[in-house]
């Protein structure tokens, strides 16, 4: 399942700003996407990581995704970093 690769990687950026700054420097191996995060929002990280060609996957919950990342909150995005 999904969740799990996110508890396996190595390192983790977590939210919008470091997900999308990780796949535009090309350092983001897969993105974990949470279906019920904000369209708009999820929308432009998508399309980017198509264009960059970085894997995206998604994931059932925002706090489902924020639990696998080990934070209180829920998360929107996360990225598997290559570091």
């Amino acid at each position: 399942m999904s969740i799990d690769k996110v508890k396996q990687a190595g390192k983790i950026s977590i939210g919008t700003k470091q997900t999308t700054k990780m796949v535009e420097m090309g350092k983001a191996i897969e993105v974990f996407v949470a279906k019920d995060a904000e369209p708009r929002i999820t929308a432009k990280i998508v399309n980017l990581c198509k264009k960059m060609g970085v894997q995206v996957t998604y994931v059932e919950s925002m706090k489902q995704l924020g639990k696998a990342c080990g934070i209180e909150v829920g998360a929107a995005m996360a990225a598997a970093v290559n570091e």
